[in-house]
């Protein structure tokens, strides 16, 4: 089982963006130090729910202040970047960390983003497929040229090339973020894993999986590559000596932040949008995932590998908002609960 942080740098009421991106950081260093295999990073635009505007811009300094530690982007949303320049990113950090780094994509959302970056409202309902496409082809080839819907260009060769590294894979894992049946069908034709998000339960991650290995046999997928995909499950860990602490804790400082984070994100065209109600989910939350002592997240961890298949975890860790409760939160992680799941 490896078990790693999801870091979102979230900006907690009365915090300043530094001191968020500072907790991000430190949580990345901590959780090298306490054994962790991984680093999550979180990409957001314009809204206090997270403060990183470029997953792989952070990855890439994480990744030169660790030396074991995976980072991993959780997501880059591929729908307001070229396909190919995330790509160039992502082949770089691959060849320059030793094969250390995830790239995660996602679809997002139908924010102002699109607006911003120019790239529209159809690069989020139809654009993603080709998006994907294209980016699995510039990690996976030479040379690459386009003649789609969205992106036409000559053939041009492929610097760096990921295949080129001295790494035991020959380019950059790709996971994909995945939320509909739609979503997992367009993973598993291509054969990537699934990020499953921390909104839902071990028995619809489940039924996740199931339908992915359906879609994967369908699409001619092995039998081997199948079983072992290294499907990545999100949720939410907090460690304290009883459990109703560790809620407290939580319930204490997520909904203030869940309130002003998912209340500032704007839709592009309008569109209504219904937003959960904060302590509602911070209550989900703590029921859902490893929330209490140590072995009571580690049984929580062990049931959903046993329930679902997932062996890898990305946990957010950072719910308290505060940056001395994380490090500790990190380090009990490492020490108290790692132990018991071999």
């Amino acid at each position: 089982m490896r078990v790693g942080s999801f870091v979102l740098a979230a900006q907690f009421p009365g915090q300043g963006q530094g001191e968020a991106l500072h907790r991000a950081v430190r949580t990345a260093e901590v959780a090298e130090e306490a054994g962790l295999d991984a680093v999550w990073l979180a990409e957001h635009h314009f809204v206090p729910y997270g403060t990183c505007p470029s997953a792989v811009t952070l990855a890439a300094l994480l990744l030169g202040r660790t030396r074991r530690l995976r980072v991993g982007t959780a997501v880059s949303v591929l729908p307001t970047v070229h396909p190919v320049a995330l790509g160039e990113q992502a082949a770089l950090l691959h060849m320059t960390s030793g094969g250390r780094f995830s790239l995660g994509v996602g679809r997002g959302g139908p924010w102002v983003d699109l607006e911003v970056f120019g790239t529209g409202l159809d690069a989020y309902e139809r654009g993603f497929p080709e998006s994907l496409d294209l980016l699995m082809r510039w990690l996976r080839e030479p040379s690459v040229g386009a003649s789609g819907e969205r992106f036409a260009f000559r053939e041009v060769p492929v610097v760096p090339r990921p295949s080129e590294a001295l790494t035991e894979v020959p380019g950059p894992e790709v996971v994909v973020a995945c939320t509909s049946p739609a979503s997992v069908r367009l993973a598993a034709e291509r054969g990537l894993p699934m990020l499953l998000g921390m909104h839902v339960g071990d028995e619809e991650k489940a039924e996740m999986i199931a339908l992915w290995r359906r879609f994967a046999e369908a699409a001619g997928w092995p039998g081997d590559e199948i079983r072992d995909a290294g499907h990545v499950s999100a949720g939410v860990c907090q460690i304290a000596d009883r459990r109703t602490d560790a809620a407290e804790a939580l319930l204490k400082a997520m909904p203030g932040w869940l309130r002003q984070g998912l209340g500032a994100h704007v839709t592009v065209d309008g569109r209504a949008r219904r937003m959960r109600d904060p302590l509602a989910y911070t209550e989900l939350l703590c029921g859902l995932h490893p929330v209490g002592t140590p072995r009571l997240c580690a049984d929580r961890l062990a049931a959903t590998s046993e329930r679902t298949g997932i062996s890898r975890f990305a946990l957010l860790v950072e719910g308290s908002g505060d940056l001395a409760a994380t490090e500790e939160n990190v380090r009990r992680l490492g020490a108290e609960v790692l132990p018991h799941l071999g």
